[in-house]
């Protein structure tokens, strides 16, 4: 189970099964600095091991920044490190790599302004749920970069690649609504329900079986990758795997004797 700490530009909850990560730099749109990636980035793999944990929730402080990006403003951002292709080969490995492949659901509660390397950690969620007040952006062309943190992964399996091509290119901002429709957010629901929309779907997925949805999610990103053959063929090697374990077991107990069942991660 995770060890309480202590973070200077996140804050951590439990509730039950569900872990709130949420960014806390509200008078800077939730901003990222190396110290707020990095502290990210420990939480991340802690809750990836963390038997307890069977949803995340991703989100920002107050009501105007989801995450407006990098904090180019902030001498922080670099740490005082140069960057060389090594230092940022690290940033890259880093926080994006640990939430797409974590074995269990992310869901990213997006409450206002998503930017730059912060669209990408909505677009690492697995899930998005947007206010009516979250604007989407590019952005990284429009100060001369070129997307990062994932963004060029991340964003054609979201959109596909000519909206992605178009999105990138403009550093158009998109309200809510267009997200929903180009298929950027999952659904869209008022500010004021944004954290219940969230949490009610958080908890509903950590009552599933967590084996089972860890699988799931593996097989769905490894399927877009592979063939049909060699996706049936990692379909099959995981439901073996599940046939073997106690939460199938339960389940098929609670089927035939109609009542919920109660599942147990192993």
């Amino acid at each position: 189970m995770m060890a309480p700490a202590s973070y200077e530009q996140i804050m951590v909850s439990r509730d039950g099964a569900v872990l709130t990560i949420t960014l806390n730099r509200p008078s800077r749109l939730n901003a990222i600095t190396m110290r707020l990636w990095d502290e990210l980035e420990q939480v991340a793999r802690a809750a990836a091991q963390d038997p307890a944990v069977r949803c995340v929730i991703l989100t920002g402080a107050g009501e105007r920044g989801f995450c407006a990006g990098r904090d180019l403003d902030e001498a922080q951002f670099s740490d005082g490190r140069p960057f060389t292709r090594e230092r940022l080969d690290e940033m890259q490995r880093s926080v994006i790599p640990s939430l797409v492949g974590m074995p269990k659901p992310v869901l990213a509660a997006v409450n206002g302004v998503a930017a730059g390397a912060g669209l990408a950690l909505a677009l690492a969620a697995d899930v998005r749920i947007a206010s009516e007040t979250a604007r989407f952006t590019v952005a990284f062309l429009k100060v001369g970069f070129v997307p990062d943190a994932g963004t060029a992964w991340l964003l054609p399996r979201a959109v596909g690649y000519a909206r992605a091509l178009e999105l990138c290119a403009t550093s158009e901002v998109i309200d809510a609504a267009e997200a929903l429709r180009i298929g950027l957010v999952n659904r869209v629901v008022p500010a004021a329900l944004l954290r219940d929309a969230a949490a009610t779907l958080a908890q509903r997925i950590a009552t599933l079986p967590p084996l089972a949805v860890g699988a799931t999610k593996a097989l769905l990103q490894q399927a877009m990758q592979d063939g049909l053959e060699r996706a049936l063929e990692l379909e099959t090697a995981a439901q073996l795997r599940m046939m073997a374990t106690h939460d199938h077991q339960e389940g098929m107990a609670a089927f035939r004797e109609r009542r919920e069942p109660r599942f147990e991660g192993r």
